[in-house]
């Protein structure tokens, strides 16, 4: 027990008659003086900045009030579900057919194919030990389509669908012998189907596999079964033509300085390098790397400092490779020596974590017996950062990537150059960006725009599911919009999916899901599923869209029961019968899609330029007026005496 402690008064003393002094009045009169003990001209200026914040907070807190009100009287439709698919089995991802005929179901024992007009499953193919955990689907012909898998041992497996059976094509990567095993986390198929892509790891390294299908040779194979009447052949009696690997490319090294001594020897040890910007074929003493890295902290220090967390956490994700397959189209110094079609890739960009640089590789027309493992990349796209993620247009002529220090870099493969650097403010590292490509076409429900000189508009998500908009042309500064942010009832937004032309839908960490207009931030519709289920895994929900029909399938579960189990539904959103004005103008818009070729697009600019000589005259009318008037008065102001 501590000794020296000090005893209180037991009693509260008496005030005393004879009063106090004149400062103990003065503090007794005014207890804000007692608190406040700062000198003169300080309290003044406090006391003023004080009333100047209380002022302010409650203004602020009158337009939070009124902000809510007014949310509270304006009310966001509620789209209802039409329909319902109940799935026997845990469902893990979805992919919807080109056409739209079809959508395609990977569970927990196989694959499932469900018609998208009836609601009821065609046809399955099962194995008790496959679990399909991922699952993107291509057409190759009429009423044909390709399904690339991966199951969760990390086993690629490719299938084709015919009306009524599923063929198991090939088994990319599944070997006997575990000690040489290979995983596959990432398997996707180019638009047609002719090209695929798979990311292999194994004994801790990992490269990227691009393989040549012979969909010719498949739909002559398939025609054939499908005449074998009336009985259809097992998955194991059909053969298909083989397919051809054709790339295989591995992370590039990391850079490192040189042991060479002398001039001479690094002379002799140069090879002829024809790749610019990629820093692989450089001749650097570790000496010049080191004093080059210190100077080069030394000038630009405080800007490293600024992104330092950001810069750390985006080191901190696993390696990993992107990809996207290009069209033809941009500079690119390959086309002239070969014949390129529409619609068919003819190049495929990719980036490692951790890596500045954007490769672009040639895709040849045959396959090698054995690939060149040591591939130069035919083009090299810099960045002053670390790439955290991408995004392609559909046309493939733009690219957009996110960098570690909050930088986003739209590139156009026409000119080679970087359309647009723009700086976002984000609260944490890029998750996704996606590409909200804008018509071609003189329709009345959306704006106008000139083919010639586009208008991209691409949407970034921040791993804090904060989304900023950025719209960028050719001739203007590109311009950053905050659309979505941390709502106090709902939650975060944990994952953005583009749907239509300018329609995104938010999907929330309380498992409520939003169509947002991306034009003007307005809420369209709340999607809401039965009051029976809830959302399977909000932070990756299991959907996909019926580019078709615009019709969305949406996974969820019932309340009794636990995400992981098999008592799981379907639900349809038909949004093209929603009635929406939004809804029916992008859908109008991506009708129009079809006009891809030049000669389309020179008929739609001169229908555009016809249509628009009327305003024209009257706006070049207003600049010569102006004109004349300005003419007018510096004449004036000329004539008047000094």
């Amino acid at each position: 027990m501590p000794v020296y402690i000090r005893r209180g008064p037991t009693e509260i003393p008496e005030p005393s008659e004879a009063g106090g002094s004149g400062d103990e009045d003065l503090y007794l009169k005014d207890p804000e003086q007692f608190q406040d003990r700062l000198p003169q001209p300080y309290r003044m200026i406090d006391k003023v900045l004080n009333r100047l914040l209380d002022k302010a907070w409650d203004v602020i807190s009158a337009r939070e009030a009124s902000r809510i009100a007014l949310q509270s009287k304006k009310k966001t439709p509620v789209l209802d579900p039409a329909g319902e698919i109940k799935l026997q089995k845990r469902t893990n991802c979805l992919s919807c057919s080109e056409d739209g005929k079809y959508v395609f179901v990977g569970h927990s024992h196989g694959l499932a194919v469900f018609s998208t007009s009836s609601l009821i499953c065609v046809t399955t193919w099962e194995e008790e030990s496959v679990e399909i955990t991922f699952l993107h689907s291509a057409c190759i012909g009429e009423m044909t389509y390709l399904l690339a898998t991966v199951d969760d041992m990390g086993v690629s497996r490719l299938f084709s669908f015919c009306p009524d059976f599923i063929y198991l094509v090939k088994s990319i990567n599944e070997t006997d012998d575990i000690s040489q095993r290979k995983i596959c986390t990432k398997f996707e198929l180019a638009e047609g189907g002719n090209f695929a892509a798979a990311v292999i790891e194994c004994n801790g390294t990992s490269w990227l596999e691009v393989y040549r299908f012979p969909t010719e040779s498949w739909l002559r194979e398939l025609e054939v079964v499908h005449k074998q009447v009336p009985q259809f052949p097992g998955p194991g009696d059909t053969k298909f033509s083989p397919i051809g690997l054709i790339l295989k490319i591995k992370p590039p090294k990391s850079l490192s300085g040189t042991c060479l001594k002398s001039p001479f020897e690094v002379l002799q040890r140069t090879e002829d390098g024809k790749v610019i910007g990629s820093g692989q074929n450089h001749m650097i003493g570790i000496r010049q790397w080191e004093y080059q890295e210190a100077v080069f902290k030394s000038v630009y220090g405080k800007y490293l400092c600024e992104n330092t967390c950001k810069a750390k956490e985006a080191e901190e994700r696993t390696s990993q490779c992107t990809f996207h397959f290009l069209l033809p189209g941009g500079l690119s110094p390959f086309f002239s020596e070969m014949e390129t079609q529409s619609g068919v890739p003819i190049a495929v960009c990719v980036w490692w974590t951790g890596s500045h640089n954007l490769f672009q590789y040639t895709l040849p027309k045959t396959a090698k017996d054995k690939p060149d493992t040591e591939l130069k990349p035919d083009g090299v796209w810099p960045n002053a950062h670390h790439i955290l993620c991408s995004a392609s247009s559909r046309c493939t002529l733009y690219i957009s990537l996110g960098l570690a220090d909050g930088v986003v870099t739209i590139w156009d493969r026409c000119f080679g150059v970087p359309w647009s650097v723009v700086a976002v403010l984000a609260d944490s590292v890029f998750s996704r960006m996606l590409f909200l490509d804008q018509p071609v076409g003189p329709w009345d429900s959306l704006p106008r725009q000139d083919p010639f000189h586009p208008k991209v508009c691409v949407l970034v998500t921040s791993k804090s599911g904060t989304c900023h908009l950025i719209t960028a042309g050719r001739g203007m500064s590109a311009h950053v919009t905050k659309l979505a942010d941390r709502s106090m009832d709902r939650g975060t937004p944990v994952r953005t999916l583009h749907l239509l032309l300018k329609l995104v839908l938010l999907v929330y960490r309380n498992g409520d899901m939003m169509l947002q207009d991306m034009s003007d931030g307005a809420d369209v519709y709340n999607l809401a599923l039965p009051p029976s289920h809830l959302l399977t895994f909000p932070w990756s929900p299991v959907c996909a869209l019926n580019p078709t029909q615009h019709t969305l399938f949406v996974q969820g579960h019932r309340k009794t029961c636990e995400p992981e189990d098999a008592h799981s539904s379907l639900f349809v959103f038909r949004l093209r019968e929603s009635g929406c004005q939004s809804l029916s103008g992008c859908v109008a818009a991506e009708r129009g899609r079809a006009c891809v070729s030049v000669e389309e697009t020179c008929n739609l600019y001169l229908q555009e330029r016809g249509a628009s000589l009327g305003e024209r005259n009257k706006a070049m009318a207003e600049c010569w007026s102006r004109l004349r008037e300005l003419a007018e008065r510096r004449g004036v102001h000329s004539a008047a005496p000094n």
